[in-house]
């Protein structure tokens, strides 16, 4: 197409009129959205929404696909009046856009952003929809600087255009945010010093999303060096003021349920309905060190799953999350161990004759914890019981002591006396013994302590029940020489427990003082002082390669003890046994003032309600055999060391934990020892 020697001119009067087209605005609103911690820069938000001033149209020497009617073209940006042009022929034609067409549409040659740095001019050509050899128009334009303002990332922002015989150069002019300061929100556990550290760098510079993206990896590290799994960065939004708004999400506990899982593994029943629990909601509560409102931090949760096991109620605890960082729940699905049993049963003992008996556990008494035991057997001669209620301190409760209540009538064939020294008349020496006692437990510092009170008197008594103050050779058996003492004591016991479960612990440790002090009343007046130390330890190992979930464990246990005062002969330590040296029976290795025990077990699976163990016992009674009254070792030729050996099962059963052990000691004697629980 050609165009006039008129139309020329008349452009060649417009381009040396320098006129320039600009269009600037102020900060708009831009909706945040939510972004994971490696894309954190996010759009600026504010409070109103501004305006975007109007963009002057841009002027363009265009061809006959543009528009074959004549267009009003402003003269300049400052004058009012339009200029009328109109074509004289086809050939001749000069068409500039209209200040009311906002979508002429006009070809960009050459696009510029200044006054930012290189990392914002890369982010302002990516937002902006214009590009060079590409279309533009006036409402392109202001879209363009809307952009700009929605990164967030600038103060102000305005464009600039300028006609060329090629088409429109187009000028961005930014200035960037400048930050200033900093601002948290949602933050509870990380602090504004904290915070203040890691963006340090950024402050009193133009905002730049590459440092802030580092700034928030160091926060993130930061809650996960620190415990708070959960919790990370949303997003960051900047105003023109230069303030940065820090979102954070730190995994705030919202509610805390629990589930009660059934012997086939499932929460609800056959009728769909939840698997009920005999344990009160609120008492598992109390027992979690964290609450509604809190931080999750899973340290504090697998202390909490620890506290639940040292109850002893449950047989496995699990915690499941739902929710997200911003607010999590925790579910607590949880096994409980059958907390009650009952058991009848009748036998014949070679001493008392036919024997019924009568035994009552309660663990979970009114789903609080407290627990019950009721042993009661009968014969057709004597009536023995013994009773426990226990309501055990509560971290949760500072104020309240747990206490421990106990009552007992017993008598059995002494440990102490053997049969190889009987009685005058031929029976074997019984022990007669009734008594109660009181305790108050309450910790102090990382130590659970005990403070009891308790009243025995032992009876030295033949088959028919009568009293026997001595043996066949004239040994006394009792402290008074009556064959009745009265033991009246006050005992302090100090413990750590470490360990991850009571019934079956298969790491940490257990460490447990005592010393009980005798007041010297009633017959006998014995003034004596028992001390005592016993230390176990439990080891996760793993000797050799099984399928079965359980672990195999290494348990170690030393005891000690010693008395100083009076020591009536049935007070002394009774070393050999099934809770001491395996192999022998009970009290066969020694009977002393003094004594050392060390135990050592490797514990295994074999099957989920079966497990294997190899164990090795030793005692001594370090040589105290003589100072015990009447020298029942030393008259009895007990050793007064021994070492047993041997292997053992243990089966989960509903009355809790069968042991039996086969030992072989080192006499070479082999003795089959059954009980409840583990040896230690």
């Amino acid at each position: 197409m050609r165009i006039s020697s008129a139309a020329i001119f008349t452009l060649a009067t417009l381009a040396a009129s320098n006129i320039t087209q600009q269009a600037t605005a102020t900060t708009i609103t831009a909706a945040s959205v939510d972004e994971s911690a490696e894309n954190s820069v996010v759009p600026v938000m504010e409070e109103t929404p501004a305006r975007v001033e109007a963009i002057s149209s841009p002027e363009t020497v265009a061809t006959e696909k543009f528009s074959p009617n004549s267009v009003v073209v402003p003269a300049s940006v400052n004058q009012n009046s339009p200029v009328a042009l109109t074509p004289a022929t086809k050939e001749n034609l000069l068409i500039a856009s209209s200040a009311t067409d906002n979508n002429l549409v006009v070809t960009a040659t050459n696009i510029q952003v200044v006054g930012a740095t290189q990392e914002l001019q890369q982010i302002v050509r990516q937002v902006i929809k214009t590009q060079a050899g590409g279309e533009t128009s006036q409402n392109q334009l202001k879209s363009d600087v809307a952009a700009i303002l929605e990164t967030g990332l600038f103060a102000s922002a305005n464009v600039n255009s300028s006609s060329t015989p090629a088409g429109l150069n187009v000028v961005y002019q930014v200035q960037p945010v400048v930050v200033r300061s900093l601002q948290l929100s949602g933050a509870k556990a990380l602090t504004y010093q904290v915070a203040q550290e890691r963006f340090q760098s950024q402050i009193g510079k133009p905002i730049s999303p590459e440092g802030l993206k580092q700034a928030v990896q160091q926060v993130d590290k930061w809650y996960t060096d620190n415990g708070y799994q959960l919790a990370n960065v949303l997003s960051i939004k900047p105003n023109r003021e230069g303030i940065l708004t820090v979102n954070v999400a730190e995994g705030l506990v919202g509610d805390i349920k629990f589930r009660f899982i059934n012997d086939e593994g499932k929460t609800t029943d056959s009728k769909g309905e939840p698997v009920g629990g005999r344990t009160q909601p609120d008492f598992l509560r109390q027992q979690l060190t964290l609450k509604p409102g809190q931080i999750f931090q899973e340290n504090t949760v697998r202390q909490d799953v620890q506290q639940l096991y040292r109850t002893g109620l449950f047989e496995t605890v699990n915690v499941a999350l739902a929710g997200d960082a911003t607010k999590v729940d925790l579910i607590y699905e949880l096994k409980e161990f059958g907390a009650r049993a009952i058991n009848l049963g009748g036998s014949f003992n070679a001493d008392l004759g036919l024997l019924g008996t009568l035994s009552y556990r309660d663990q979970n008494i009114g789903g609080v914890n407290d627990n019950l035991a009721v042993n009661v057997g009968v014969s057709r001669s004597d009536l023995q019981f013994d009773t426990k209620f226990t309501s055990p301190y509560r971290s949760t409760e500072p104020d309240r002591l747990g206490y421990t209540i106990n009552a007992f009538r017993r008598r059995e064939i002494s440990a102490t006396f053997d049969d190889s020294i009987k009685l005058a008349n031929g029976d074997k020496v019984r022990e007669g013994q009734i008594g109660a006692g009181i305790s108050l437990q309450q910790p102090l510092d990382d130590w659970n302590t005990s403070l009891g009170f308790n009243y025995t008197r032992t009876s030295i008594r033949d088959r028919q029940g009568n009293i026997t103050p001595t043996d066949e050779q004239g040994n006394r058996l009792s402290a008074s020489g009556t064959g009745i003492d009265d033991l009246t004591t006050v005992s302090f016991t100090a413990s750590q427990d470490k360990r991850n479960n009571l019934i079956n612990p298969t790491q940490g440790s257990l460490l447990s003082l005592s010393t009980e002090q005798s007041v010297p009343v009633g017959q006998g007046n014995i003034s004596m002082n028992r001390l005592t130390a016993n230390y176990s330890q439990y080891v996760p190992v793993k000797l050799f390669n099984t399928n079965n979930q359980q672990p195999q464990v290494f348990a170690v246990n030393f005891q000690a003890g010693t008395v100083i005062g009076d020591l009536p002969p049935y007070e002394s330590f009774n070393l050999g046994g099934s809770n001491s040296v395996r192999g022998y029976d009970a009290g066969e290795v020694g009977s002393g003032r003094t004594y050392l025990l060390a135990s050592a077990e490797y514990r295994f699976p074999i099957m989920p309600v079966l497990g294997g163990v190899l164990f090795a016992d030793f005692a001594s009674d370090l040589g105290s055999g003589d100072t015990v009254l009447g020298d029942p070792a030393g008259v009895r030729d007990k050793p007064g060391y021994g070492f047993g050996y041997g292997a053992g099962v243990r089966v989960n059963s509903p009355l809790g934990l069968i042991r039996a052990d086969y030992g072989i000691n080192d006499q070479g004697e082999s003795k089959v020892h059954l009980g409840i629980g583990q040896r230690f």
